[in-house]
C-alpha cells in the first residue's frame, strides 16, 4: 500500500506525518481524519483553494487536473508546476509527499477577529 507524507507545517501538521493509505484515499478527507486541519472553505467541491497543497513526491502517479481546478488552482497563493487542490487529489499506487503551504487565501478564517 502506498504511505502519503504530510511534511511539517507550523499550523497544521507541527511534526509531519506519514500514514499508510489504500489506493483511491483521498488527500483532503485523508488530512482531516489525522487532524491535519487542511482549509477546505468549499466544503471540498473545488470551488476554491483553500485545500491548495503541492504534491512533492509522486505528482505523476496522480490523474490530471481537470479544466476547473486549473481554473481554481490559477488563484491559488505560492502556486508550482506541482500544485494541486487537496480536494482532487486521488492516490493512485505510488508514494506521496504532500506540502501544504504556509498561505491560503481563505480571507474568512484568517481576518482579525
Amino acid at each position: 500500500m502506498p504511505l502519503v507524507t504530510f511534511l511539517p507545517h507550523e499550523k497544521f501538521c507541527p511534526e509531519g506525518l506519514t500514514v499508510e493509505v489504500e489506493p483511491g484515499t483521498n488527500i483532503l478527507e485523508l488530512a482531516h481524519d489525522h487532524h491535519i486541519e487542511m482549509e477546505s472553505a468549499c466544503g471540498g467541491v473545488k470551488a476554491c483553494t483553500t485545500c491548495h497543497c503541492i504534491v512533492r513526491k509522486g505528482f505523476d502517479s496522480l490523474e490530471e487536473a481537470d479544466e476547473l481546478e486549473e481554473d481554481m488552482l490559477d488563484k491559488a497563493w505560492g502556486l508550482e508546476a506541482q500544485s494541486r487542490l487537496g480536494c482532487q487529489v486521488v492516490v493512485a499506487d505510488e508514494d506521496l509527499t504532500i506540502e501544504i503551504p504556509k498561505y491560503s487565501l481563505n480571507h474568512a478564517a484568517e481576518a482579525p477577529h
